[in-house]
């Protein structure tokens, strides 16, 4: 794999930068759900509890794409397993299916197909 992007070189350069913007972009959507559901929390009786694991994940997909960004591989692994938890925590616990998650997923896997696979060999 190292001979087939043997002229990359671990600058960030734009197609890098604006994938990332993405995926922060769509986990920010998801965000801005899980907010919208705490403020009417009440009127749709979902417990308080909930919400300190939900954006405890949050945050986790936040963070997983900005150590992606300094090129750590642990972001990489972490990314999709916070948004498949984000995903399935909201199926079961509430039977909302969020199309920010499935959006997300699939614009991490044309991500890592064309801007962190090129990469990888800069990431530790």
């Amino acid at each position: 794999m190292n001979d087939n992007f043997a002229n990359e070189s671990p600058k960030k350069d734009l197609g890098f930068v604006l994938s990332l913007a993405a995926l922060i972009l769509f986990s920010l959507m998801g965000v801005g759900i899980d907010f919208d559901e705490f403020s009417q929390h009440q009127e749709i009786n979902i417990p308080n509890g909930y919400f300190y694991f939900i954006f405890l994940v949050d945050l986790l997909m936040i963070l997983s794409v900005f150590i992606i960004y300094l090129y750590k591989k642990i972001g990489v692994y972490l990314f999709p397993a916070a948004v498949v938890i984000h995903f399935m925590s909201h199926t079961y616990f509430l039977s909302t299916f969020l199309y920010t998650d499935v959006t997300n997923l699939f614009l991490y896997i044309t991500v890592g197909m064309f801007a962190i696979l090129p990469k990888w060999q800069f990431f530790k």
